[in-house]
């Protein structure tokens, strides 16, 4: 059989894709995916004691995108959801990104208003210009104390290098607070889809004109398929080859357990951000569901080199290494680049789908 697009991965940007074209265009679609399951790494499962668990790690819809919300809507029902993170230092813990609550526990204050905050953090903030790293950011923001506390060994844990080594973009997606507000995000659209992300991928792929195939490296099929065009949403390193060597991606391994109480900590999640533990979160998987049962499932997450790539690892040198990969990437006219491995960019859920709606009206329809 021919099909008109071959669509390696099917994670967001390759999900997405698929049913664009088959929806809107009638095109008939191959979907490879390499691991044995849908919905790339917001893949999710009820466990053995009924307690759904995000595999690789939380994923928490949040957007500003009416499109983005309205589009994944058709394939899912939603229930609110707003995250929040403590941070723990020690034996206490702290709401993060650092607000008003912060700065009053930590330093034992007694800040009132927001202009009183704004004022603590001009006394200690250290001037950094031009801002050149993670470490400049923040510093440049809070100083040196509260960078120290919040920033310095999470991201080493996180990353393996220093902040100082890695891109502004890195610390600065996290903001700094001036007021009480414990919400992690503050977009208009925060839920979680109702039955799961792996429901609401069936629901996407779910289409006569769309065929997935699992377990299958799409190297192996390639001289067996006949297709017009490729969508590609893989690492973009191994289309290539690795002829301009291997893009770093930093990998997590997850450990998960189940514990005979109802409730393990008082988030669904728990950044470990100074240096006495080798792993840098806790997540308790009911508490983003809300589900209600007898048992709690947490996974304690360790970063690490080796493994399922997870996330480009911004730095000048590999963004300049990445930018060989994506001029090679521009000869192609039958092929087109799309998602976070693909294009080496970290991109949220709805930064993902966004840009694959544009890329699907701009360059494909």
């Amino acid at each position: 059989m021919k099909y008109d697009y071959l669509i390696v991965g099917a994670g967001f940007a390759g999900s997405v894709m698929a049913e664009r074209l088959a929806s809107q265009l009638n095109k008939k679609v191959l979907v490879v995916e390499k691991r044995n399951h849908i919905a790339g790494n917001a893949y999710d499962e009820y466990d053995e004691h009924g307690i759904l668990v995000h595999r690789y790690g939380p994923h928490i819809f949040h957007t500003n995108s009416k499109e983005v919300f309205e589009y994944l809507s058709l394939f899912t029902e939603w229930i609110p959801y707003e995250h929040k993170v403590l941070a723990k230092i020690g034996k206490e813990l702290y709401p993060i990104p650092i607000n008003r609550m912060t700065i009053n526990k930590l330093y034992n204050l007694n800040l009132k208003t927001e202009e009183e905050v704004k004022h603590y953090f001009e006394n200690v903030r250290e001037k950094r210009f031009p801002i050149l790293n993670s470490e400049d950011i923040i510093v440049d923001q809070v100083g040196k104390d509260l960078f120290e506390k919040f920033f310095k060994h999470y991201t080493k844990k996180q990353w393996d290098l220093e902040p100082k080594e890695l891109s502004p973009s890195v610390c600065g997606r996290i903001p700094i607070r001036t007021n009480d507000d414990c919400r992690y995000f503050t977009d208009k659209y925060q839920f979680m889809p109702k039955d799961g992300y792996t429901k609401m991928f069936q629901k996407i792929l779910n289409h006569k004109n769309i065929e997935v195939i699992l377990d299958t490296d799409y190297k192996r099929i390639l001289d067996s398929v006949k297709f017009d065009k490729m969508i590609y949403t893989g690492p973009i390193d191994y289309f290539f080859d690795y002829k301009f060597g291997k893009l770093p991606y930093r990998s997590i391994r997850f450990e998960f357990k189940n514990i005979n109480q109802e409730q393990y900590q008082e988030t669904a999640q728990v950044n470990y951000v100074d240096n006495l533990v080798e792993y840098t979160r806790v997540i308790e998987h009911k508490l983003l569901n809300q589900q209600n049962s007898g048992t709690t499932t947490i996974s304690f997450e360790y970063s690490h080199q080796n493994g399922e790539p997870f996330y480009p690892i911004p730095t000048e040198e590999n963004k300049r290494q990445s930018l060989l990969y994506r001029d090679e990437s521009e000869k192609l006219t039958n092929v087109i680049f799309c998602g976070r491995l693909a294009e080496y960019q970290y991109y949220n859920m709805d930064q993902i789908v966004a840009n694959t709606l544009k890329i699907f009206e701009n360059e494909v329809r």
